[in-house]
């Protein structure tokens, strides 16, 4: 988590903007974007066993658009947490206990 000048925290995880209520935006240089329900991102990268942090999860995110017209995988541009909103892209949500454990890990 990071402070802004204003005072307002920043998610610098994925789980972060999870328990925040955010969706994760992935900005591609075509321009091209998608939003992801946090909850359901950072369960797909928990199983999976990689680094939460938006820096680190870029390299797991790659522009359909550009690989179908360049014919290799291009790195996003960005992660940055957006509003949640109807429409976004919902991969498989964990189990409730699984969630319950991750909070509680991330209040103390």
């Amino acid at each position: 988590m990071q402070n802004t000048k204003d005072g307002l925290r920043r998610a610098t995880h994925i789980f972060e903007a999870a328990v925040w209520h955010y969706a994760v935006q992935v900005t591609c240089r075509c321009g091209h974007s998608a939003k992801f329900h946090a909850a359901s991102l950072w369960w797909r990268f928990e199983r999976k066993g990689w680094s939460d942090n938006f820096r680190d999860a870029t390299r797991h995110f790659w522009c359909r658009q550009c690989a179908a017209r360049i014919g290799r995988r291009v790195q996003p541009l960005r992660l940055e947490t957006v509003a949640w909103e109807k429409g976004v892209i919902e991969l498989e949500m964990p189990d409730i206990r699984e969630w319950k454990r991750a909070m509680r890990r991330f209040r103390t």
